[in-house]
This record gives C-alpha cells, structure tokens and sequence, in this order.
C-alpha cells in the first residue's frame, strides 16, 4: 500500500486559495498597518490607489474594505474550487521558502538582461518616490499583494475567459493574456496622461518611461502570470515582494 507523496502534497495544498489567504494575511497586515503607523514615512502602492478609488467611486470608501474584499475573493475562489477547508500550517513555510526561489530566479533574470545593457535593475517605484527604508519595504509588500490582486486574479482569469470564448484554446489564451497583462502590468509603472471615451487618466507617480525597464518588467508580468497559473496567487504575491526586498537588499 503506497503513501501519499509529501511533496505532492505540498504543491496540491500550497496552490488551493485557502493556504494562499494565510499566507499573505501576515503580509496584508504589515502593509495596512505600517501604513498607519509610518504615516508620510510610507505610501500606498498605486495599485492599491487606484483600487480605492475606483471603490470610492462606486460609494464604498471604508478603509479596510480593500482588504476584506481580498480575503473575500480568496474565499470565494476557494469556495467555488470545492477545496477541503483544511490547512497544514507547515505548508506556509514552504509557501515562504519557494517564493524566495522563485524571488531569487527573477533576480537572476532581470541581472542577466541587465548585462546586455547599461542600465540598473528597475527598483518597485510605482506610486511613490523618496521614501524611508522601511517605508519602501513595507511599500514592496502592498506591491505584491494589490498587484498581483490587479493584474493576476482580477484581469488575468478575466482575460483568458475571454479569448476562449472567441474560440482560442486554453493553451493560447493562457500565453496571450499573460503577454498582454504583463504589457498592462509594466506601463502601470510609469507617469502618464492621455484621455480615453471622454475620460483622462493620468498618474505623477512612477518612472519615466525607458525601454529597459518596460521590456523587464513586462517579461516580470508574464513570468508572474504563468506562476499565478502554475502555483497559485500566495506564492506568486510572496515572490512579487521577495524580488522588490532584495532588488534592495543586493
């Protein structure tokens, strides 16, 4: 009689909605409470700005709404998988170890097109400048967390649904969603200002546009769409943050 492969296991329980929602619960916590605590020490990631806003313009501008409705569309994910609701606590140090992999590859990618130009890693600056240290780590961890809720499980799942409608298999939905929110995910960091149906968007945040960091961080979208596809959102938010801290860090 054949046990269960414990690494199997592992990967089952570590990619189910449930165990990403632990994981990344100590990580929204720091970001919404070092937020309050450092006050103009700090920023919010523009992701999380632009989310708010568009909650306050739909009427609902309480302040922990966000949040909440980011454990809620875990649940709710988790809920219509039909997942058993049972967690191993152990599996979020192995969620922690493999987003720090995964961290450490990107790094390692981003080092080696950077050696065919003369031009630095591209820092997480979208929505802030200046900023303390610590303000900029706890910054990094609203980035992988809102970002990862914008561009992955919000306009990702939304995008492929779409293309398989119009008849593309899963296959090719999958790699030209992740290309095409990888591309949306990069511009989202730089400055701009255009009008679109009668509206204006404009952001004085972020870098200025330079092809360097657009190609990096565009090919970062994608790399972060297909482990979001692969292993899950909690790992892919955790190795979002992990390679923004050490970019920093080395």
């Amino acid at each position: 009689m054949s046990s269960k492969n414990p690494l199997t296991g592992y990967f089952q329980e570590s990619s189910k909605p449930l165990a990403s929602l632990f994981f990344v619960i100590p990580m929204l916590a720091a970001y919404e409470g070092g937020v309050l605590l450092l006050g103009a020490q700090a920023t919010r990631n523009g992701a999380d700005v632009w989310l708010r806003r568009s909650l306050d313009h739909l009427g609902f501008g309480q302040y922990f709404l966000l949040p909440a409705l980011t454990c809620g569309l875990l649940l709710a994910w988790h809920h219509t998988r039909r997942d058993d609701w049972r967690i191993n606590w152990s599996t979020c140090y192995g969620m922690l170890a493999e987003s720090a992999v995964f961290g450490a590859v990107l790094l390692t990618i981003a080092q080696v097109q950077g050696s065919f130009f003369t031009a630095s890693l591209p820092e997480a600056k979208i929505g802030w400048v200046n900023f303390t240290p610590l303000g900029k780590m706890i910054g990094y961890l609203g980035a992988g967390i809102y970002e990862e809720l914008l561009f992955r499980l919000m306009l990702l799942p939304v995008a492929i649904v779409v293309l398989k409608s119009i008849g593309l298999p899963r296959k090719w939905s999958v790699g030209i969603a992740a290309v095409a929110t990888g591309a949306l995910f990069a511009a989202a960091h730089y400055q701009f200002d255009f009008t679109l149906f009668g509206m204006q968007f404009a952001s004085r945040y972020g870098d200025t546009f330079d092809w360097f960091s657009f190609s990096f961080r565009s090919l970062a979208g994608v790399f972060f769409s297909l482990l979001f596809v692969i292993r899950g959102f909690g790992i892919t938010a955790g190795s979002h943050a992990l390679y923004d801290i050490l970019v920093v860090a080395l």
